[in-house]
């Protein structure tokens, strides 16, 4: 088994590699879809895994990759556990903000097997944030993507003065701030 390293290749130019890890190939496939339609500055390269670890024998010719996105269906224990095993396989520096969770299909309350503070819970833990959308709505979907896309440029070291280092403090609610005004 091999750990998947933050900072173990250098950047490219005017690139960025985002990596969708998830159980829904369908899903994975139209969101990347959906990602590559933005109009862009950079060349975005998207990576599609059912779980971590990636295959060694592939690692001399796999680009850096910028942000790894973890997509968990909130319908399906079995995407939840997935993504719990997979986040063992990665180096703790991609919890400095290039790590984001990705849960759909929490509109549709009556079918969810997830538990939604499980999957806070588990950003919480490693300190990602946790983006909640129905990707089976287009205008969800696109509006996703351009937040994805935004953090991607971030986390690739594309935008001058933000580090991805600051996600986690940008994306925190603000009641949990509450405890500092006591």
């Amino acid at each position: 088994m091999s750990t998947l390293t933050a900072f173990g290749k250098l950047p490219t130019l005017n690139s960025a590699t985002i990596l969708l890890v998830g159980t829904n190939e369908i899903f994975q496939q139209q969101f990347a879809e959906t990602i590559l339609e933005e109009t862009q500055d950079l060349k975005i390269n998207i990576h599609l895994a059912d779980c971590l670890p990636l295959p060694p024998e592939r690692d001399h010719i796999r680009p850096r990759i910028d942000l790894i996105v973890f997509m968990v269906n909130m319908q399906s224990k079995h995407s939840y556990s997935n993504i719990e095993a997979s986040l063992v396989h990665l180096d703790a520096n991609f919890f400095l903000g290039k790590v984001c969770f990705l849960a759909t299909g929490a509109g549709r309350l009556n079918q969810i097997s997830v538990d939604v503070n499980a999957v806070l819970k588990l950003a919480d833990l490693y300190c990602s944030p946790v983006l909640f959308c129905e990707l089976e709505c287009k205008k969800i979907r696109i509006a996703t993507a351009q937040r994805l896309l935004r953090m991607l440029q971030i986390c690739a070291g594309h935008m001058s003065g933000v580090s991805a280092l600051s996600f986690s403090s940008l994306m925190k609610n603000s009641i949990d701030d509450s405890s500092f005004l006591a």
